[in-house]
């Protein structure tokens, strides 16, 4: 069966997206059939592994309408990693996910079911950082959810109101969503604030804590289509990212 995960917090800018795409990506170079799943309206996920000269014909919201099978809506982007793409314009996921969605909770279950019929070991979803209907039907729909942070107040605030978001759907909807790992982006140790969350960070039970360092080759890698592993093998983060990898595998 399929394993599902959401990269999900209720804060922008910490690195849901380049999880998203540089996880998916590691763990489809293990021989694992892997789809990315581009639940933002900003379609971050999408631009980043898409050229501009490739049309995109489908996106998500075509497939949750019923518009479209699911396998023509999947684009190949690598070898055993494929996306199924959220568009930059035009997109009718946010108009979806406000007017219809209310009555279809179980969707990206019967997703993740026809995902599992074409053969994918992996999905991958990248979400908004909000807590509507569409995010809760996207981590209804997951086995596991990673939290990716960075070394502020406020996300420390983020942890606890996410932490209690998904309490209440696991309650509401009797699931065991698995949330156990944290994962702290552009870690700077010679910075006394950024020492002294993870030392905070690391100090929390029932979590495992992974740590990425401040890499501008990540950011460069997106501008032309790449992932880390591919744009700069030798960066540091490469480590702790196949680390996380073979955790969720």
């Amino acid at each position: 069966m399929i394993k599902s995960v959401a990269f999900h917090i209720l804060k922008g800018g910490v690195g849901k997206t380049t999880l998203s795409g540089n996880i998916g990506y590691c763990i489809s170079q293990r021989n694992k059939k892997t789809i990315l799943v581009d639940c933002d309206i900003q379609s971050s996920l999408s631009s980043w592994f898409i050229k501009d000269d490739v049309k995109i014909d489908y996106e998500l919201s075509d497939i949750l309408q019923g518009k479209i099978e699911t396998r023509k809506t999947i684009i190949q982007i690598r070898e055993n990693l494929f996306i199924i793409p959220t568009k930059k314009k035009d997109s009718e996921l946010e108009v979806y996910s406000e007017t219809k969605l209310t009555k279809e909770p179980f969707i990206f279950e019967d997703l993740n079911i026809e995902l599992d019929k074409l053969g994918f070991e992996y999905s991958i979803f990248d979400l908004a950082p909000n807590i509507g209907q569409l995010e809760r039907c996207i981590l209804l729909a997951c086995n596991e959810v990673v939290t990716p942070m960075v070394a502020e107040y406020f996300s420390i605030d983020g942890l606890d109101l996410f932490y209690r978001e998904l309490q209440k759907i696991n309650k509401a909807y009797r699931k065991n969503i698995e949330y156990n790992k944290i994962v702290l982006n552009i870690v700077n140790k010679s910075f006394d604030t950024h020492r002294q969350y993870v030392k905070e960070l690391s100090n929390l039970q029932n979590y495992k804590i992974y740590k990425i360092g401040q890499d501008r080759k990540i950011a460069d890698s997106q501008k032309y289509n790449q992932t880390i592993f591919e744009y700069y093998p030798k960066s540091q983060s490469i480590a702790e990212l196949e680390k996380i990898s073979l955790d969720l595998i």
